[in-house]
């Protein structure tokens, strides 16, 4: 997709002098400058379920279209619902998906304000979403910070996991965490950004803590360093990764930024499988002021958030030119 979007031509009408975040950096949303007080973010995602209970799946995909509000340092303000779903089917079906998006758009503080709906063979759903943020008070993965510490707000491990429910193969209390994990809003883990010295966000999503860990590092030329022994791992993803039970997304992750990692010879393939997993609704990866991450993760933890780890940190570039380091 980057390839793609590279060969598009540039902005270079006069609303570009407005724009703080755009397609350069391959960030979590756009953002552009209304006024000196704020600022609008635009994001959007979609896809198809990942869970057999309609009202679950709606609640995932909206839950992760809002979190790329949250890693830009916004609010969410309105959602829209984006919908591919067959004619043919039991309407009822898409009721329950639309009612479950709805529930987490209305935790989220936010307004449900329509949508479109297109006739298509394969359910998918998401939401398209605009948020507002101060324009001095924009959280980019491009302004990471040699000496940051690094702060996960969820478990990783979701897409070796749904592959592994899809088969049966996982305890019922396993799926019941890995969907709560899911369905989790980053909403809390961000109530915490605006009260302490954060530098850089990003959400963990498709492209595994791994892949957007190294956009963070690329977009803020330097290294990050990821202490694999500190990475929270849902319960039962190592097993399933032990068995070969891993999505095609984890390896295409793999083979798209192998260059630019480099690991110790003690990590485990299965462990390197969960760190390069495509997670579904994933969490926020922050890097902060390394003074303030003991107390941030209290912070975020007395707010809701799932979890909330120290799992790495921000290096000077390493004279490699390898963006991401593996310990």
């Amino acid at each position: 997709m980057a390839s793609v979007l590279e060969q598009l031509p540039k902005n270079n009408n006069e609303k570009v002098s407005n724009l703080l975040v755009g397609l350069d950096t391959a960030d979590d949303a756009a953002i552009y400058k209304l006024d000196d007080e704020k600022a609008l973010i635009q994001t959007l995602d979609f896809f198809t379920p990942m869970v057999d209970d309609p009202y679950t799946f709606g609640q995932i995909a909206a839950a992760n279209s809002l979190s790329d509000i949250y890693a830009m340092g916004g609010e969410p303000i309105v959602a829209m619902n984006i919908v591919c779903f067959p004619s043919c089917h039991d309407m009822q079906v898409l009721a329950e998906i639309l009612k479950g998006g709805f529930s987490k758009v209305k935790e989220s503080g936010a307004l449900l304000v329509g949508g479109h709906t297109v006739d298509d063979k394969e359910p998918k759903y998401g939401l398209s979403v605009s948020g507002l943020v101060h324009p001095k008070k924009v959280q980019a993965n491009s302004t990471a910070k040699p000496g940051d510490k690094l702060i996960l707000t969820k478990p990783i491990g979701t897409g070796i996991l749904s592959t592994a429910m899809k088969e049966g193969l996982v305890s019922k209390e396993i799926e019941e965490k890995v969907i709560e994990t899911m369905v989790h809003l980053n909403k809390y883990a961000a109530m915490s950004i605006d009260k302490f010295e954060v530098h850089s966000v990003t959400d963990i999503t498709g492209f595994g803590l791994l892949g957007h860990a190294m956009e963070m590092a690329k977009a803020s030329d330097v290294t990050i360093e990821i202490n694999s022994k500190e990475v929270p791992i849902l319960e039962g993803a190592i097993e399933m990764a032990e068995m070969g039970i891993v999505p095609a997304g984890t390896y295409n992750n793999m083979g798209y930024i192998q260059d630019e990692v480099m690991k110790d010879e003690c990590i485990k393939d299965s462990i390197e499988d969960c760190l390069y997993d495509p997670q579904t609704s994933g969490g926020l990866l922050l890097a902060v002021n390394p003074s303030q991450a003991d107390d941030i993760v209290k912070d975020m933890l007395s707010n809701g958030s799932i979890t909330a780890k120290i799992v790495g940190e921000v290096k000077e570039k390493y004279d490699n030119c390898k963006f991401i380091h593996i310990i």
